[in-house]
């Protein structure tokens, strides 16, 4: 099984070596310095107020970067960490499942529908609006590639991983400007994901949305017992890495399968699976372990705050890496089809977070429907991030609900199955019918969701 699982064969070439260990010492020192600095006062407070520190780091690597006003991190630097999204998503959702209890699906099993009905709508009508953009403007005025319609999911819902991963695809579907324009899609994404989440939670708690406490964010550092010896604090974590590098392995095994399979499929198929990542996977090996520590009564070897550390700095790593490769030259030469696409993809997850959520969800509405707005704008880290900033003491079931949610819709969007399908159908039968099939499948889920909600609202009076 070859590191190609994970985006990161063109690192280990011989000649990128040095780059690699200087690309991710810095990164690691980052890492160190951004974990201990979400631990000040002022830190919290800035979050408390839907502010990360990530996205104020973010903003200093911009101005650093290749492409910012002083230059100063090398491009080669940057070069290594743009290959890093998907191993970053790989960690954020092999955290997922591991540090928590499964919880019992008969008791969450309305909520996890109701939230995967938004889930799928958002995503499912990204697909909808970009082919109504496409069609009716960018398409005959501009004479671009009827592709583009796949690039508001692909950024938005994928990110820079299922970007990376569909750049291949695009290449070999005669569209080499894919991948580039994918990228910046993400990276539009991720900071509008950010940035407008982040106001939005802002507004939430301004209209009583949020439930909101006057006690001070949980410093969850300083929680660990302090009489527990340095080695044993030791020795959980390196059990903790142990077990969340078993979740990866065994998302890679199940893609190494896969691939195997494709040798006696159908040339699309093969396609298909050849293009799918390996996060959505990794959240099934998640899923896996936990499964076997609790029919085992091993669950002491797994720590939930480790768990929950690991997967945020691998979410705020995300976002500091994206901000500080943000390619600006590039936005400027593309910037009327990515401008309107994306905006056309905001209003359309605007449109699902505050009005389709009040009637898919009966309670807790905002929580659950702002970490949805982050998954469909930013990808899943983006969300867990603004369900942080709303949640921070997890006093709703939203967390295993989105989790147990994703679980299931991961390996369909996001960069899963559907994002895969989505260029090949449209090279072979045409954008109008994919956004045609696409819409009748948003009506279709629309209509079930508020059936559903009305069914239970009947039964609950």
């Amino acid at each position: 099984m070859r590191l190609s699982f994970l985006g990161l064969e063109d690192l280990y070439k011989m000649n990128a070596i040095p780059t690699l260990v200087l690309s991710l010492g810095l990164l690691g020192l980052i890492g160190i310095l951004l974990t201990l600095g979400r631990r000040l006062d002022s830190a919290m407070k800035l979050e408390r107020f839907g502010i990360p520190i990530a996205l104020l780091i973010g903003a200093l690597g911009f101005l650093i970067g290749p492409y910012g006003p002083f230059s100063l991190l090398p491009e080669r630097v940057l070069n290594t960490w743009m290959q890093l999204p998907t191993p970053l998503l790989t960690l954020v959702f092999a955290t997922l499942m591991l540090g928590r209890p499964i919880p019992r699906i008969s008791a969450l099993w309305k909520p996890v529908a109701s939230q995967a009905l938004l889930g799928l709508l958002l995503g499912f009508g990204q697909y909808v609006v970009g082919g109504i953009i496409v069609l009716s403007f960018l398409l005959p005025y501009l004479g671009v590639d009827p592709l583009m319609g796949c690039i508001i999911e692909i950024g938005f819902e994928g990110g820079h991983g299922a970007a990376a991963i569909m750049g291949e695809s695009f290449m070999k579907l005669g569209f080499p400007e894919g991948l580039d324009l994918g990228f910046a899609m993400a990276t539009v994404g991720l900071l509008a994901s950010t940035l407008l989440g982040s106001g939005l939670v802002v507004l939430g708690r301004f209209f009583g949305w949020l439930v909101t406490t006057e006690q001070e964010l949980p410093n969850d550092l300083n929680d660990i017992e302090f009489e527990i010896k340095p080695i044993e604090q030791l020795k959980s974590l390196l059990y903790n890495f142990a077990l969340l590098g078993l979740a990866v392995l065994i998302g890679i095994f199940f893609l190494y399968c896969l691939r195997l399979s494709s040798n006696f499929m159908s040339d699309i198929s093969k396609q298909v699976i050849l293009a799918f990542p390996v996060f959505p996977l990794a959240l099934m090996g998640s899923f896996l372990v936990r499964f076997l520590l609790e029919k085992t009564g091993k669950t002491k070897l797994v720590s939930s705050l480790f768990q929950r550390e690991i997967g945020i700095l691998s979410t705020d790593l995300l976002i500091i890496t994206a901000m500080a490769g943000l390619n600006l030259p590039l936005l400027v030469n593309y910037w009327v089809p990515i401008t309107i696409l994306a905006v056309g993809g905001l209003i359309w997850n605007l449109v699902g977070m505050l009005i389709f959520s009040r009637l898919f969800f009966r309670e807790e509405w905002f929580v659950r429907a702002i970490a949805e707005f982050g998954n469909s704008t930013g990808v899943a880290a983006s969300g867990l991030l603004l369900l942080r900033l709303a949640d921070p003491r997890n006093s709703t079931n939203t967390l295993p609900v989105f989790s147990i949610k994703q679980l299931f819709l991961q390996p369909l969007l996001s960069g899963g199955l559907i994002t895969v399908i989505a260029p090949l159908f449209i090279s072979n039968f045409g954008l109008k019918g994919w956004t045609e099939f696409c819409g009748l499948v948003s009506l279709s889920l629309c209509v079930v969701a508020i059936s559903l909600q009305s069914k239970y609202t009947k039964a609950s009076a």
